[in-house]
């Protein structure tokens, strides 16, 4: 005698599989939106430090000469 609770149901791989379809979407977008974040992260923190030691390495500027 067959066990029916081991038969193959095709409702429940069409829903699992729209899940799994679904997840990967949500995965996705949120793997993308990290590294957008994180390359923003790092050029705002190569302009500051460029900016930083830029700013150090010129001359002072020449003050007025009173008259």
């Amino acid at each position: 005698m067959s066990n029916p609770w081991l038969k193959k149901n095709p409702f429940m791989s069409m829903w699992l599989s729209a899940a799994n379809r679904m997840a990967a979407s949500v995965r996705g977008q949120a793997s993308a939106q990290a590294t957008r974040q994180i390359k923003a992260a790092l050029a705002k923190a190569e302009k500051d430090t460029s900016k930083s030691l830029t700013a150090t390495a010129q001359p002072a500027s020449p003050k007025a000469k009173r008259r």
